[in-house]
């Protein structure tokens, strides 16, 4: 290991390398069974005395830091990492945890449970099954993107993204949701996250207003928090959020139109016209995040509100993250002519761009065909989950649980019929000590009082798995006799 030490300036030698090499061991930086150099090696390298490292080294023995072979060397303690962390009880929290604190914002936002660990029957919302994505395939086109002459040049790329990607985004998204567009009106993006940051960044001051679906996207909500924006929240029916309810005040509003989400609903034509002329009388703008648009089970495409829109007040945003892997970060705003400039200096500012290699293996694999397979063969697939769950939730669950119509998606959201949040609460606490992971839909409100009810994803459960989930998760119900049948 090649320790760098510091000793400009410093008086106590001996001291310092100890105190020094004691520090990189209870952070962590030098972990137990890790070699240090040779008191000889190290003492040149330092230009000091080999005695003086040697000092340094007995030291660190002797509180059980490191230890010695004859003939090996010096070693970082097995138990260094229990020591580490007595040691580190010891310091006072100031020392331990620094002088600076965060803006208050950052210690509300709370990590979210797609980051947990994964449960044996997996009924989360929004996570793809990634056992059907095509590894090898995109492996070889990865290899080929890291060999092409996109990455040979040595220059960062364009901002608004690889120009293939665009161009194949554009053709894909004017096929498969009607829209035309060009690739200029293509920015590609580090997922859905990130578009909604940039729009935002774009478009609004902080204290503005802004006003979002209730129940709706978490993420969304703190997002625009973050950034000092005021949120009002919008109820939403069964056509879609209630433009009536809107503020006159509001600079933008946030919609899910096509597979509203939680609730799964769509918004109906007339609400989007209405909202449509809304944002044109009240001079706002539209973010429209299509999430999922690729999974319609029934019925005719919805229309998005970007096909609608004359002029040229909606932000469309659409990502790849549920479609290929959450772990792929690659989603791509399309914005009206007037905002061209500005978003691409928004992104050049917040990270330049979107991984070459990344945007190069994408545009392959949707130019190739190889997405729209992969999309064909993941689409079978949800159909047969997602018509288990409802036979099992229609029948089953019936006394218990009102299921929300919905004809897209990777979830279904279904109301309780008399349970209040509180008890949908602690079922899914049971179920989760079930291995069951599913979740309550209270946890989607803004600000209005929520609507008890789960929200269950098939995306990331197999089919086989579907019945045991839905058994177990139904023992929590049945055995909760507070919860009356209608």
């Amino acid at each position: 290991m090649d320790v760098h030490i510091n000793l400009v300036g410093r008086k106590d030698l001996s001291g310092e390398i100890y105190r020094h090499l004691r520090r990189a061991i209870v952070d962590g930086r030098l972990r137990p069974g890790e070699v240090l150099p040779p008191t000889r090696e190290l003492a040149r390298r330092l230009s000091v005395a080999r005695m003086t490292v040697t000092v340094a080294y007995d030291r660190l023995a002797a509180e059980g830091f490191v230890s010695s072979r004859v003939g090996s060397g010096t070693f970082v303690a097995e138990h260094a990492t229990a020591v580490s962390r007595y040691s580190r009880k010891l310091q006072p929290e100031g020392e331990r945890n620094g002088a600076l604190r965060p803006r208050p914002i950052w210690n509300l936002i709370p990590l979210v449970s797609a980051f947990a660990r994964p449960a044996d029957f997996d009924f989360r919302s929004g996570v793809p099954d990634v056992s059907l994505f095509p590894h090898e395939k995109w492996r070889r086109l990865m290899s080929r993107a890291l060999r092409s002459e996109a990455l040979r040049g040595g220059v960062y790329g364009d901002p608004t993204g690889y120009t293939p990607l665009r161009e194949v985004v554009a053709r894909h998204v004017g096929i498969a949701r009607g829209m035309e567009i060009t690739p200029d009106d293509v920015t590609i993006v580090n997922g859905t996250q990130q578009g909604l940051d940039l729009v935002a960044r774009t478009l609004v001051a902080p204290r503005d207003r802004v006003a979002l679906e209730d129940q709706g996207y978490p993420l969304a909500r703190r997002l625009f928090e973050s950034l000092d924006l005021r949120i009002r929240s919008v109820p939403v029916d069964e056509n879609g959020l209630v433009v009536e309810a809107l503020p006159r005040s509001a600079r933008l509003v946030y919609v899910t139109p096509s597979h509203q989400y939680p609730l799964g609903v769509s918004m109906s034509l007339q609400r989007r016209r209405a909202l449509l002329e809304w944002a044109d009388r009240h001079n706002a703008a539209i973010i429209e995040d299509d999430y999922d648009s690729e999974f319609r089970f029934r019925d005719r495409p919805v229309e998005p509100l970007k096909t609608l829109d004359q002029n040229g007040r909606v932000i469309y945003i659409g990502s790849f993250s549920k479609t290929i892997l959450p772990t792929i970060r690659v989603g791509f705003v399309v914005t009206p002519p007037s905002l061209h400039a500005a978003v691409r200096r928004a992104k050049q500012l917040t990270d330049w761009h979107t991984a070459m290699p990344l945007q190069v293996a994408l545009a392959e694999f949707i130019e190739t065909g190889e997405f729209s397979r992969h999309v064909r063969k993941m689409h079978e697939a949800y159909r047969v989950r997602r018509e288990i769950i409802l036979e099992i939730l229609t029948e089953q669950f019936g006394d218990y649980l009102e299921v929300v119509p919905s004809i897209a998606g990777l979830h279904i959201t279904a109301l309780a019929r008399t349970a209040s949040p509180e008890e949908i609460s602690a079922i899914v606490r049971n179920a989760s000590e079930l291995d069951v992971a599913v979740q309550e839909l209270s946890t989607f409100t803004l600000v209005q009082s929520g609507r008890a009810g789960l929200v269950v994803g098939y995306g990331a459960i197999p089919s086989t798995h579907i019945r045991e989930g839905l058994r177990r998760l139904w023992s929590c119900f049945s055995r909760r006799g507070s919860m009356s049948a209608t």
